[in-house]
């Protein structure tokens, strides 16, 4: 009775809010009590009623994960390929230098030359600084004296040169002419017609070329205009590096990193030194090349022995090749003037002292100052003469030892440090050890 009431009420209330009345089966299961299992299994049924109406849609597919490059690339290509574009960058940088003094190889020659010359005349500032003078007095005096000892000597030069000239081109003339007897009687069978030809074809082709003769007489005068300007600049640059060399360097060690500060400054000084060692060894070996062959040009009776002196001591500068280029030269002059057998004897006699120069004097003046193979020697020589012509063979060998002299004792300083900071804070890792440290840092690093 009870229920049939409850059904009607039900009835009542869904037809007041307007819904359809409920079946009678719906009401009494609505109105049955709902066992404790009962949620659970209605949840099950509606979850397989809508993968019954709706598929199920798969989760999403996760890439695979990365290798780490560390573990895949080994460790011998990586350290490799970071030297090599490291190798890559300093080469560049090389490269722009080189372009840009290539831009400025005046001023550049110039400053070198400065520097040769200030290593030269230092000792005498500092001599007569010792005897009382003030600086700027000393400085004074030194470089008007060097200047003027380098003047004369180069007038002397010119002045003998234009003084024998032509008595030079009368030697020459007859030299010809003895060549020309020897060549008709030879058994080579010459005969003077090719002679006449070949003089005709040389005037013919000088006649031809007449507009590269002028040209190249126009760049002459070009290149006299560039070596006065280098001069000047030369003797001014020398005259503030004598006076003010110490400030100078005061003020490029304030433009060095902090962190980097001490080593330049301990490479500086011993970097002067060895340029200072490097050009009084190669004067003092100049001046006795210089002395000894022109006494042996001078009793052979050779023409022009002082000036070919003068060449010998300016060509000693450049180490191996020079010493070549100016035998060379005092060995034709003596063929075309004296003969083949003085020529020969004047040959004995630059071998001779070439020899004394290469296996004593060098090694036991030059030893010390300059630690570098003869082969980097002539490679410097060689890529200086190509990049700034004879200045650039005279700058190259003190500028490969000083170089050197840099580089050793700033791998000694960075031992030192290194050996400091294990003494302070005890070994860091070594060997394999290292290894897979800097590994696994470097998987850290590529991580984050």
């Amino acid at each position: 009775m009870e229920a049939a009431l409850h059904e009607r009420r039900a009835e009542v209330e869904a037809e007041a809010a307007g819904e359809p009345p409920l079946p009678a089966s719906a009401s009494a299961s609505a109105s049955a009590p709902v066992p404790a299992s009962a949620p659970a299994s209605a949840s099950a049924a509606s979850a397989a009623a809508q993968g019954a109406v709706e598929p199920a849609v798969p989760a999403a597919v996760q890439p695979p994960a990365r290798p780490d490059p560390v573990t895949v690339i080994p460790w011998g290509v990586r350290v490799a390929a970071e030297a090599s574009w490291r190798l890559l960058m300093l080469a560049g940088m090389l490269w722009v230098l080189m372009k840009v003094i290539s831009e400025v190889r005046l001023v550049v020659l110039a400053f070198a030359a400065a520097l040769l010359v200030t290593a030269l005349l230092q000792p005498f500032v500092v001599r007569l600084r010792r005897l009382g003078l003030p600086r700027g007095l000393a400085t004074a005096v030194t470089a008007i004296l060097g200047f003027v000892v380098i003047g004369l000597v180069g007038w002397f030069v010119v002045w003998q040169v234009m003084e024998n000239l032509d008595d030079l081109s009368n030697r020459l003339r007859e030299g010809i002419n003895e060549l020309k007897s020897w060549a008709l009687d030879s058994p080579f069978h010459v005969t003077e017609k090719q002679i006449n030809d070949i003089a005709k074809n040389l005037s013919e082709t000088i006649g031809t070329n007449t507009e590269e003769i002028t040209s190249a007489g126009l760049q002459g005068v070009t290149v006299l205009v560039e070596v006065l300007t280098g001069m000047l600049l030369a003797m001014f640059s020398t005259l503030f590096l004598l006076y003010d060399g110490k400030r100078i360097w005061t003020w490029v060690l304030g433009l060095v990193p902090a962190a980097a500060r001490p080593g330049v400054a301990g490479a500086g000084p011993r970097a002067w030194r060895t340029l200072t060692a490097y050009v009084r060894g190669t004067v003092l070996v100049a001046l006795i090349d210089a002395v000894f062959i022109g006494l042996g040009l001078y009793f052979l009776d050779v023409t022009m022995a002082v000036p070919l002196a003068v060449f010998i001591f300016l060509f000693a500068f450049i180490p191996l090749v020079g010493a070549v280029i100016s035998g060379a030269l005092a060995v034709v002059v003596a063929l075309v003037t004296q003969g083949p057998v003085i020529a020969l004897a004047v040959l004995g006699v630059v071998l001779a002292v070439q020899q004394i120069e290469g296996h004593v004097l060098q090694p036991f003046i030059l030893g010390r100052a300059v630690r570098v193979h003869p082969l980097a020697v002539v490679l410097a020589v060689a890529a200086g003469g190509m990049v700034a012509g004879i200045g650039g063979a005279v700058v190259a060998v003190p500028l490969v030892a000083v170089t050197n002299t840099v580089v050793v004792y700033l791998r000694a300083y960075s031992r030192e440090r290194h050996h400091a900071a294990v003494a302070a804070t005890g070994p860091g890792p070594h060997g394999a050890t290292a290894v897979r440290a800097a590994a696994l840092e470097a998987g850290d690093d590529q991580r984050a």
